[in-house]
């Protein structure tokens, strides 16, 4: 089993996080209130409307410059650690209670945080999200929830291993967001995330040309249904020498022979050393590169008294039209992944 990296080893995100002033914050509340304000509120329906999303789109575009600029360069070019934090995105005024069962009933109780999120994921492509996965939803939410403490999914309390997002699927996302609506209490539960780009330096040629070759698979996540279910074949590193991308977890990756789980086990250690985490406050909007770094979450002691910690997640990708055949006409919502097969239809 891999040894998890020590939570004193972290490094900061100081040099990936833009801090919104008060003038760009009130400009940002302001554009998701009169958004809030003029969109159609379905109750608890689902946001996956094509109209709906184009007006929030079409809206983005006069989200504070500096924040729209880092979200584009950050789509285009990336930065060093995989990852951009932005504090001070607008909130609802008054939050309810943290929900016990790890959903919230309807979004547009939580317009403003919704709004801002799906504004702010714009700019980085398109939503996207999965069937099996949080009944489909854009933006799902992130809650301990009772009796699920050890498991290694966003239900749990424990130690949350690297890993990057879904990556099992054929059109696993681009771009993970997770926006904060409430901390830990303690303060202990730190997001982290690990870029290939750092890690690469200190991996030997052989460990590189081993991750170069599909010689590991990933377990499905339990949340898509799938006991047991695991991906075919596939590399763990891919594309350009000098800045490839990666496709890791490990928690449910497995090997598929002693040289891929050597080269597994250099990995592991190589990106426990660049290793960057920070506690997400209120407001804090965190993206990961998800083709570029792998991420995960340190261990917290949840309450469940309604004041747990409470993240809201929505994905994105460069390129919708490449999943089309395995969406319905109109929708963002991949169907039922089928276990055990060949890739989908245009993949």
């Amino acid at each position: 089993m891999l040894t998890p990296p020590q939570e004193t080893a972290l490094g900061g995100v100081e040099e990936v996080t833009l801090e919104l002033t008060p003038d760009e914050a009130e400009r940002f509340r302001k554009l998701v209130t009169e958004l809030a304000h003029t969109l159609p509120h379905p109750g608890p329906a689902s946001l996956d409307a094509a109209e709906l999303l184009a007006e929030i789109e079409v809206a983005a575009r006069w989200l504070p410059p500096r924040m729209a600029r880092a979200l584009s360069h950050f789509r285009r070019a990336g930065n060093p650690h995989g990852t951009l934090i932005v504090r001070n995105v607008p909130l609802d005024g008054t939050l309810p209670p943290t929900p016990t069962d790890g959903v919230a009933p309807d979004w547009s109780l939580l317009p403003l945080a919704t709004l801002a999120q799906l504004a702010a994921v714009s700019w980085l492509g398109d939503v996207i999200a999965y069937a099996d996965e949080k009944g489909g939803r854009l933006v799902q939410d992130i809650i301990p929830v009772r009796g699920a403490e050890p498991r290694q999914e966003n239900s749990g309390s424990v130690m949350l291993e690297m890993h990057t997002e879904d990556g099992f699927h054929p059109f696993k996302p681009d771009f993970l967001t997770l926006l904060c609506l409430r901390a830990d209490r303690e303060r202990r539960a730190r997001t982290t995330s690990g870029a290939i780009s750092r890690a690469l330096p200190r991996l030997s040629a052989e460990c590189v040309s081993v991750l170069r070759e599909p010689l590991f698979k990933i377990r499905h996540s339990s949340s898509f249904g799938h006991t047991g279910a695991v991906s075919l074949p596939l590399p763990v590193l891919s594309g350009p020498d000098t800045a490839p991308e990666l496709v890791a977890d490990f928690h449910a990756m497995e090997p598929l022979d002693e040289a891929a789980a050597r080269a597994f086990g250099e990995l592991h250690d190589a990106m426990c050393a660049v290793l960057v985490g920070t506690v997400l406050e209120a407001g804090d909007l965190i993206v990961i590169d998800n083709r570029a770094a792998v991420h995960g979450r340190t261990a917290f002691t949840p309450r469940y008294d309604g004041h747990d910690r409470w993240l809201r997640r929505c994905f994105a990708v460069a390129d919708l039209r490449r999943s089309r055949g395995v969406r319905a006409v109109g929708s963002q919502v991949c169907v039922p992944l089928r276990p055990a097969s060949p890739p989908w239809p245009g993949h």
